[in-house]
């Protein structure tokens, strides 16, 4: 390396360090030893002569030292700075304006003349084509923001990425070209593909607001949801009220056929017949209606076309199908499904008829366990009164 070369770096790395505004998040020293890097990644394949080396080491290094001054026209401001120092330093007149060249090479809209420029260009851009893109590429956005120049979504960001890539930007030279270039592809495949995400995204949530929009709000749903589950509680609970009632039934039955009328034939006995009697028919009620408050009542189990198109038939108790083919009932519900109204009409027929089945169910209990309690007290009472007037050791009058 030339002392001018390491002149150069020195006066660059500290001017940038101390002087740089430090919202330039992309414009700063690390941007610069990246270019410096690409610049001699280029120079190692290219056969040129030592000073046209030196003149693109220096641009390298000098190519945005105008950013110190602000953003406008830092190509022409780092043209003017890095003159005055090569100057300063003795440089010859010829390269310094080679190196002046170079620097207002960096401009985009410029179109390189030769391949120092080419070199100079793609060297400039060659995070396009490196991994560390999408890391300056967000450095880059968050310094248009601090310094207030432009302040993108991700969506703008990206959009703009995407026209830079396609559009804007090119690699010049034949060794970018054939090195660089699928780095770069690679980077802009991954913009399309995030881009292509957010769209299908951007669909899916399209589509989950219209349906939403079509269907009920969400505490109409919900009323159902828990009203039908409320039912199905309390016909549980039902269901087991009226099995207590049996197995409590069947045990009594079980003891009065094991222990009472086996000694009802005795003479001495008889005095037990009726409360036994007494006891055994409040038990056998009481068994019948809790039979009858549990025994499924099924439906013919079949309904017409005409039923469905009429919206006759509640499609969602299996009582109204089980007879029906498997096709015929498809058809019925592609119908329903078809028909928002129809869905809701159909849950409303549901809720009523399982609240009719609970209604029937809770008042054939309360008259079993009426009867049942009703029995006990008039057994008991039999029973007291056959041992106190009627039994063995009963007390004369």
């Amino acid at each position: 390396m030339s002392e001018i070369v390491e002149k150069t770096e020195r006066f660059v790395t500290e001017l940038l360090s101390e002087k740089l505004d430090p919202r330039f998040l992309y414009h700063n020293l690390r941007h610069t030893q990246r270019v410096v890097k690409s610049t001699k990644e280029l120079l190692n394949f290219y056969d040129l002569s030592d000073e046209e080396n030196e003149w693109l080491l220096l641009a390298s290094w000098l190519h945005d030292i105008g950013y110190v001054e602000g953003t406008e026209n830092h190509e022409e401001s780092s043209a003017k700075m890095a003159a005055s120092f090569l100057k300063e330093n003795g440089y010859s007149a010829s390269g310094t304006k080679q190196v002046s060249n170079l620097i207002l090479a960096t401009k985009m809209s410029h179109e390189p003349e030769n391949l120092l420029e080419e070199i100079i260009r793609d060297a400039d851009i060659s995070h396009f084509a490196q991994k560390s893109y999408w890391e300056t590429a967000d450095y880059l956005r968050d310094e248009l923001k601090e310094l207030g120049i432009a302040d993108y979504s991700s969506k703008e960001w990206r959009e703009k990425n995407i026209q830079m890539f396609r559009t804007k930007h090119k690699f010049y030279t034949d060794y970018a070209k054939d090195n660089w270039e699928k780095g770069k592809e690679k980077n802009l495949n991954q913009l399309l593909k995030e881009k292509k995400t957010e769209k299908t995204i951007a669909k899916k949530e399209a589509l989950k607001a219209k349906y939403k929009s079509d269907s009920p709000d969400r505490s109409i749903q919900t009323l159902y949801r828990v009203t039908q589950s409320n039912h199905l509680k309390l016909s549980d609970i039902a269901d087991t009220k009226a099995n207590i009632l049996l197995s409590v039934n069947a045990i009594i039955i079980s003891l009065v056929l094991a222990n009472l009328l086996t000694k009802l034939d005795n003479p001495s006995n008889t005095y037990l017949i009726y409360p036994t009697l007494i006891l055994i028919l409040f038990s056998i009620t009481s068994m019948i209606l809790s039979v009858l408050a549990t025994r499924p009542n099924i439906t013919s189990g079949k309904f017409t076309k005409e039923d469905v198109e009429q919206k006759r038939v509640n499609l969602l108790f299996f009582g109204n199908f089980h007879k029906m083919k498997l096709e015929e009932y498809e058809w019925a519900m592609s119908e329903l499904t078809k028909d928002k109204d129809y869905v809701y009409s159909s849950l409303t027929k549901d809720l009523y008829f399982l609240g009719l089945v609970l209604n029937k169910k809770y008042k054939i209990l309360r008259i079993t366990y009426n009867i049942f309690m009703l029995g006990m007290i008039v057994s008991v009472l039999a029973f007291g009164i056959a041992f106190r007037f009627f039994g063995p050791d009963r007390i004369p009058f």
